[in-house]
């Protein structure tokens, strides 16, 4: 036989294994497309342990075992860029860029309505408790510290930051970028699910040991001094720091990212749930006067050891939808079909 028809053969020989093996493989094993939008990671259906026994902190208990069904989640914090966007195509204005109404605050002088919001400040010693916090006239998502404050960082707003989280976002803001955008604000179940990366468990996102080179966090002792070693004084550009094992970057620490839930102490009702929302309405016994709070996750560059301590996949926090701060963001995510979701669990 010629070398051209050994060749042939060989040819046929292979294609036929290859045939064989495909029609022989568990339909398990096939390669499947990718479903979620560009800069979206996909997140597999799978059970976890949702909160935490051991973190000392009551809004956490008890553990409970969950079911998700698989969704994409943006791999990045909504970025300045992202929202400028949104804002040049809608003309949206945020609720920190709007004047305070009558009707809401009847007893304040006008002077008092003016547009801003809350912004952090480095403390002195001796400084009364929440002291770092106060309300500043013209802060919002362009101008995050006000347009006359003493801070340096204001002076250029967020030029040269447009890879930034988004900061000063309330709750109604972010639903709307979402409704733009064809995505919309995760659960609570789904945010810690995808910020473990697969570390069913695990303290962190990465581990059970804490790192100050893993996320954007505060070194030192809060609110007084930031050493830095994690080398970001304040907010830091989105993706500096490693991604978890689902790939998504800044899961901990940078900003607070808002999720769709109401906030409620604890999580027994969840128990052995699949896809578990929120109650139907929000009680934080720590601020009895509010109504209406929903479930903020991961901490932020303000998130200390002796302070805070919420840069992990169970902490959380309620934060009142109409407030946004220097240190609040978010990211979305994307729902994929029912019946998808109705065969994986």
């Amino acid at each position: 036989m010629s070398k051209s028809g050994k060749t042939f053969l060989r040819f046929l020989l292979i294609t036929g294994v290859a045939i064989a093996l495909l029609l022989i493989i568990p339909p398990v094993f096939a390669v499947t497309v990718n479903p979620c939008p560009r800069e979206m990671a996909m997140i597999p259906p799978g059970t976890f342990t949702m909160g935490s026994d051991n973190s000392g902190l009551i809004e956490e208990l008890s553990a409970q075992e969950v079911t998700v069904s698989s969704f994409c989640i943006d791999k990045y914090e909504v970025t300045n860029t992202h929202f400028a966007a949104f804002v040049k195509a809608t003309g949206y204005v945020t609720l920190a860029e709007r004047p305070l109404s009558k009707e809401q605050f009847p007893d304040l002088p006008d002077e008092q309505r003016l547009p801003g919001s809350v912004v952090f400040e480095i403390a002195k010693p001796g400084a009364k408790l929440l002291s770092w916090w106060h309300w500043q006239t013209g802060a919002n998502w362009q101008h995050p510290f006000g347009r006359e404050s003493a801070l340096v960082q204001t002076t250029a707003g967020i030029a040269g930051q447009e890879n930034y989280p988004v900061v000063h976002i309330a709750y109604e803001d972010a639903a709307a970028y979402a409704q733009w955008a064809g995505k919309s604000l995760p659960t609570e179940v789904q945010w810690e699910y995808a910020a473990r990366g697969g570390l069913d468990g695990a303290t962190y996102s990465w581990g059970n040991q804490y790192s100050e080179k893993k996320a954007n966090t505060w070194q030192g002792i809060f609110p007084f001094f930031n050493t830095k070693s994690d080398g970001y004084l304040g907010i830091a550009p989105v993706g500096s720091f490693p991604p978890n094992g689902y790939g998504l970057y800044d899961i901990t620490g940078n900003v607070w990212e808002w999720t769709s839930d109401w906030f409620s102490p604890g999580h027994n009702h969840k128990t052995h749930s699949v896809n578990p929302t929120g109650p139907e309405q929000s009680y934080d016994p720590n601020k009895p006067t509010e109504s209406a709070l929903h479930v903020i996750k991961g901490g932020s560059y303000l998130c200390a050891p002796n302070y805070c301590s919420r840069f992990r996949p169970a902490a959380r926090e309620s934060q009142a939808p109409d407030t946004g701060t220097t240190h609040i963001g978010f990211r979305l995510v994307k729902n994929l079909t029912t019946e998808r979701m109705k065969n994986e669990v």
